[in-house]
């Protein structure tokens, strides 16, 4: 989409990380990480096998056993396109000029708690027939692998996904006995890529739709599927929306219980200059899904002096509180900025003052020269736009809501420490983010941490850390390969709150890459990690403060009061041979600066 900020995106990313079981009869032993494919509906001998990004994951609190997941995928797209690959470097073209309405929503589900998992097949429209050799391709109807409905609703499921369980509302009432509601919510555009029509007068809106009482073979039949509902369905022509989350109230002792709220950012102007509105918008939705308030929660400000609000989560306690998260983003190579929240007492019809509650340091310390982007890996690396975001999980003991402890954790990938020894930070708070604990590094020796999320258990006895992380300094060429791996990371939570112990299962599938192709993000296979019983093993790990200072060590022991499968996802590249010349890079940018930077980004990714 348009940017007229440096886009921070999750790109190949262990998705936001949900709780999979915490029930009766679950063995006090510790858990040990098993990998499983998701995207199983992609070809397995040709592009785009490997083309997802962006994932989402969810979890039914009421039955546990079932997962749901979200990602960019390319499946429904052309085969790699020669004159693509040949003329701009890459596997297509700017998505909004190639294969226009082909949906992008990837949309895939478990009943196993992540071992296995099914990618449905629907109708829409697709170009995965299309010769690579032949242009244009031109999409017709036909079978596809992505979100159903769009284009039956003259839309195209665009990017940036989310996904969420809640009940099913009946005559009106919430409750798990009427079953639960999957909510796939996602960046929608027309067909053509063009002003979707009065009252919609921009390109870009939010669209959720959503499927009851999810089974095997439910999830087969494309009429369970809801039609795409717009979150903001009249929106000025300025107005250019972006890096949408959502979330259902799934505590059924909150006074609330069944509401779905969506966070998202709107850049309000066409200027590509940096002092525009951009306004954080909180949406709330009472009947399902169906129709949606919008509210401004913060200042809708975008300048060199004041900073700008982006990438944004949302999440509810025992009591119907609801947390909205935001990044304050700063100026600078690296920005020094803020994780904000704002919460609302009333079911989102109102929302306090934004509270600046933790220190960031968002680790961009290399603009790329040619994608405009913040990189980690290298030159014409992968994106870390996002890094520094809030990812925050609370224990609200669904699906009850009973005995909940309404422990917040918030973790995040931070530059702090320097260029070269980025770290996931780890927080928690348990009094309602009133005050916030120290950040701790919750990363390994070694790891240069790029994406970051946290998930405690509903009953707040466990805390889950899993992120991404480049495992080789910054690189100047693109000769060398780049490794990669996704780590899951478990401790008990102490009486205090804190963490007690810790263990480190297995790490994801590790990944050698190289820099993604131009005008695209990071491609992706999509693995799920799922946890099964293991011995306990020891592992030391480190406690960082606030400051820049090295971390003091702190001997931290395995934990195991209940086994869980976990889901996590890693990514996997192919590995570059030809070699770009660039200036050495040493802890800045020698190229453009990234006050520069933050003026236009065009369309070029997902």
């Amino acid at each position: 989409m348009r940017r007229s900020i440096v886009r921070r995106s999750l790109v190949c990313l262990l998705g936001a990380v949900m709780m999979i079981g915490f029930g009766a009869g679950f063995s006090p032993v510790g858990a040990a990480a098993a990998q499983a494919l998701v995207s199983v509906g992609s070809p397995t001998n040709q592009h785009p096998q490997n083309a997802q990004n962006e994932p989402a994951l969810a979890v039914d609190a009421s039955r546990p056993d079932i997962l749901a997941a979200g990602a960019n995928d390319l499946v429904d797209m052309q085969p790699c396109s020669r004159q693509a690959a040949t003329t701009a470097a890459a596997c297509s073209f700017p998505l909004g000029t190639f294969n226009l309405g082909v949906g992008l929503g990837g949309v895939y589900f478990s009943f196993d708690r992540g071992h296995t998992w099914t990618q449905p097949t629907y109708s829409g429209l697709t170009a995965a027939d299309c010769s690579p050799t032949v242009e244009p391709c031109t999409p017709h109807v036909g079978p596809i692998h992505t979100v159903p409905n769009y284009f039956e609703a003259g839309l195209r499921s665009r990017s940036d996904p989310g996904v969420a369980f809640g009940p099913v509302p009946v005559n009106g009432k919430f409750s798990w006995a009427n079953g639960s509601r999957l909510y796939y919510s996602n960046l929608a555009t027309n067909l053509t890529d063009t002003r979707i029509g009065a009252p919609v007068n921009t390109t870009t809106e939010v669209a959720v739709s959503h499927i009851d009482n999810v089974t095997p073979d439910r999830i087969q039949k494309q009429a369970n599927w809801s039609r795409p509902f717009l979150v903001a369905p009249r929106t000025a022509a300025t107005a250019d929306l972006d890096k949408e989350q959502i979330w259902a109230d799934n505590a059924a002792s909150s006074p609330f219980f069944g509401n779905a709220y969506v966070c998202y950012v709107d850049f309000h102007s066409l200027s590509g200059g940096v002092g525009f509105p951009l306004f954080p918008f909180v949406a709330t939705s009472t009947d399902g899904g169906v129709t949606w308030t919008n509210r401004v929660v913060a200042p809708s400000v975008a300048n060199f002096q004041r900073g700008f609000h982006q990438g944004c989560t949302v999440r509810t306690d025992s009591h119907g509180v609801v947390y909205a998260f935001w990044t304050h983003f700063a100026v600078g190579t690296p920005g020094i900025g803020t994780h904000t929240m704002i919460k609302s007492f009333d079911g989102g019809k109102t929302w306090t003052p934004p509270v600046e509650i933790l220190s960031m340091n968002d680790a961009c310390f290399f603009v790329d020269p040619v994608s405009g982007r913040c990189v980690a890996d290298g030159i014409a690396g992968a994106r870390t736009d996002l890094a520094a975001m809030p990812s925050v999980d609370i224990a609200n003991g669904a699906p009850t809501g009973q005995g909940a402890t309404n422990e917040l954790v918030d973790a995040w990938s931070d530059g702090r420490f320097g260029f070269n020894n980025e770290k996931t930070l780890l927080s928690y708070s348990t009094n309602g983010g009133a005050t916030w604990s120290a950040p701790s590094v919750a990363s390994e020796s070694g790891d240069r941490s790029v994406y970051s999320a946290p998930a405690i258990s509903p009953d707040g006895q466990r805390v889950y850390v899993v992120y991404m992380a480049f495992r080789e300094p910054f690189q100047n060429t693109t000769v060398s390969p780049r490794p990669e791996h996704g780590v899951l990371r478990v401790a008990t939570i102490g009486a205090n709150g804190a963490r007690a112990r810790s263990s480190r299962p297995p790490a994801g599938r590790p990944a050698t890459l190289g820099g993604p192709r131009r005008g695209a993000s990071c491609t992706t296979n999509s693995w799920a990690t799922t946890s099964t019983p293991s011995p306990p093993i020891p592992t030391a790990r480190a406690h960082g403060p606030t400051s820049a200072a090295p971390p003091t060590a702190r001997r931290w022991t395995l934990g195991g009061r209940r086994r869980s499968a976990r889901a996590m996802w890693c990514c996997q590249r192919p590995g570059r041979s030809a070699t770009a010349r660039r200036p050495s890079v040493t802890t800045t940018s020698s190229a453009r600066p990234r006050a520069e930077a933050i003026a236009d980004q065009g369309r070029g990714g997902l």
